[in-house]
């Protein structure tokens, strides 16, 4: 699970981070903050080539969007995403309903211990969240577990899966990298309608198919990658594909 941190306060953005980094490593290695952003053009530029599962976001960020503005802006571009606001005014809580952004929890910032105990309860619920997201048929993820690690991939970044030489092992390849994980070719090829079985060791995705060699065997992917296809695979390849 990836996090972003919006907060224009250096010793506040310090703070979340610090606990937020501290509780994941000890709790859930997986997750990972990748940007602490000091206002929301900040966040919004991050957003244009990469995609968070969980925002915090102060409400006051002075000049330019504030925290509701830009949570409305990520909402656009997600819908699941997990907003948790963090602020200083129990009044600008009332402007949330204002903006329709369903969040996850309101968060008002004090030096107290209660503080901290909302901060993580709130974060481990995104966690959660996250983690029932991978479970959920209805939500186009397919969740991947590896030792401690969660991690929801997308299904149209999966390029294809294959048999691992590792004893009940799957690999899968998608656009950001490599898993290896317990799992069964059997138990996958039907979860998706564009992944097809082509060969007993091998799955491919077919948004992905560049082309079919017929003569030789195999299907090539769009990144690259030549998996075998059987004869019997070769006669039952979705006409569209073809």
């Amino acid at each position: 699970m990836k996090v972003v941190i919006c907060e224009d306060n250096p010793q506040q953005q310090k703070m979340l981070y610090t606990k937020l980094k501290n509780y994941a490593m000890i709790n859930h290695p997986s997750v990972e903050i990748v940007l602490a952003a000091s206002n929301a053009e900040q966040v919004l530029k991050f957003m244009e080539t990469n995609k968070a599962d969980c925002y915090f976001l102060d409400i006051e960020l002075g000049e330019g969007q504030n925290g509701l503005q830009l949570a409305a802006e990520i909402r656009k571009q997600d819908i699941l995403a997990s907003l948790i606001f963090v602020t200083d005014y129990s009044e600008a809580l009332k402007l949330t309903f204002k903006y329709k952004v369903a969040a996850l929890d309101y968060i008002i910032k004090r030096t107290d211990t209660s503080f901290t105990d909302q901060l993580i309860s709130s974060f481990e619920c995104s966690i959660q969240r996250y983690e029932q997201l991978g479970k959920t048929n209805s939500v186009n993820f397919y969740q991947v577990k590896i030792g401690e690690i969660i991690k929801n991939v997308p299904y149209e970044n999966i390029y294809y899966l294959e048999t691992s030489e590792n004893f009940h092992k799957v690999r899968l390849f998608e656009k950001n990298g490599v898993y290896e994980f317990y799992g069964k070719l059997k138990e996958i090829e039907h979860i998706h309608p564009t992944f097809f079985r082509c060969h007993r060791s091998f799955i491919v995705n077919l948004q992905h198919v560049f082309q079919i060699n017929k003569k030789e065997k195999y299907i090539e992917l769009v990144n690259g990658a030549k998996c075998p296809v059987s004869t019997r695979a070769l006669r039952n390849i979705p006409n569209k594909t073809r």
